[in-house]
């Protein structure tokens, strides 16, 4: 219901434009019959220039809103795939930054893990004595 609102708004606005276009014009001409010739070819050439802005203000508007800069930045809606690999590089670099940390913290827990097995399975005590409550006492004990 909001797109045909708007719609119909943006429709009855273009309309109005063209009415005061068109009265704007009319005005222009009964004028333009009295002046000189001088006066009117600089009034024709004014006209083909504002003309030529209008056109490139249109083309303008058509185009994406950012575009591809002299070094390839700041590129939202065009350009050629090479630009959106561009983009993606930086994606792919922090999702493999990423994986790299957790691989990294992966092994170190494995490798603690795996210094403290060697050291239980090393020791004089079996490994039953550590869930005992009151191993934790001998622990705190001062040792000689």
């Amino acid at each position: 219901m909001k797109n045909s609102n708007t719609a119909v708004h943006i429709a009855a606005r273009d309309a109005l434009e063209a009415r005061i276009g068109l009265r704007l014009a009319a005005r222009l001409s009964e004028g333009a019959e009295q002046m000189d010739a001088d006066i009117s070819e600089r009034l024709r050439f004014a006209r083909e220039k504002a003309l030529e802005r209008a056109r490139a203000v249109r083309a303008a508007e058509s185009r994406p809103a950012i575009a591809v800069g002299a070094s390839g930045a700041a590129v939202l809606g065009g350009g050629g795939w090479w630009i959106k690999l561009g983009s993606l590089l930086p994606l792919l670099a922090l999702a493999a930054g990423l994986f790299l940390i957790q691989y990294m913290h992966s092994e170190a827990q494995i490798e603690t893990a795996a210094e403290i097995d060697a050291e239980l399975l090393a020791d004089d005590l079996p490994p039953a004595a550590y869930n005992d409550a009151g191993f934790v006492e001998f622990l705190k004990s001062p040792r000689d």
